[in-house]
């Protein structure tokens, strides 16, 4: 496998506020991670300098060896926490503006996972419901034939029945030879998917480690891990 994320003594700082603290990892392709934390333990803020929205305060982040910038965006699909698609476009404009803009994006395999929703995609995103626009951001995001995937809280804010439906798509439709990077405090739905977990506190990585050496020396899930390190 080979390394698609390194970052060295990665730090930001907003103000006195440290949101990530002298961060130091490798992720390598191949994988399905999970970067796993309470709110507020820089998940986010990790993952908005992988995909170069915010500029580190000191250390240094690389995408398959570079700087972020045009050549890392161009194999890494990001998937914001927030939603970032203008509601007044239809779902097939979507589909054709992201087709535009991205060389890697699999048009049939986005309309094959809309059809599956019997999503009509003449209908404009503002008129679906949360959880059918939680998925049409996501099929987007995994249409692409990335070598990185940047999921920020996939599943936050939806019902159980959309969450299996998200974690499904995740699994049947990425590019193998990729990395997927899920960041989430929603251990027990997304434990099944995972290959390694990352766990992140106040900024600093306490945990990194594979799923299966987390059950197999600690004797325990990963869920049960994550209550235990980070119990108030």
């Amino acid at each position: 496998m080979s390394i698609i994320v390194e970052a060295r003594e990665l730090t930001k700082r907003y103000g006195a506020d440290t949101a990530v603290d002298h961060l130091d990892l490798t992720l390598e392709k191949g994988q399905i991670i999970g970067l796993l934390g309470p709110n507020g333990s820089g998940k986010t803020t990790f993952i908005k300098m992988i995909n170069g929205l915010l500029t580190p305060t000191s250390g240094i982040i690389l995408i398959n060896g570079e700087k972020p910038g045009v050549n890392s965006k161009r194999i890494t699909s990001y998937l914001p926490e927030r939603c970032a698609l203008p509601d007044w476009m239809r779902i097939d404009d979507l589909v054709k503006m992201y087709c535009d803009f991205f060389t890697d994006f699999n048009r049939e395999k986005a309309r094959n996972m809309l059809a599956d929703l019997h999503l009509d995609e003449k209908k404009t995103y503002k008129t679906l419901s949360k959880g059918n626009r939680e998925k049409v951001q996501l099929i987007l995001a995994m249409a692409r034939e990335a070598e990185l995937y940047c999921l920020d809280e996939p599943i936050g804010g939806v019902d159980p029945a959309a969450r299996d439906y998200i974690l499904r798509t995740i699994l049947q439709n990425y590019n193998e030879e990729a990395a997927v990077l899920i960041s989430t405090h929603l251990i027990q739905d997304v434990e099944s998917t995972l290959d390694r977990a990352l766990f992140l506190k106040e900024g600093t990585l306490v945990l990194n480690d594979t799923v299966d050496n987390i059950r197999e020396k600690r004797g325990k899930s990963v869920d049960a891990l994550f209550r235990e390190v980070f119990a108030c």
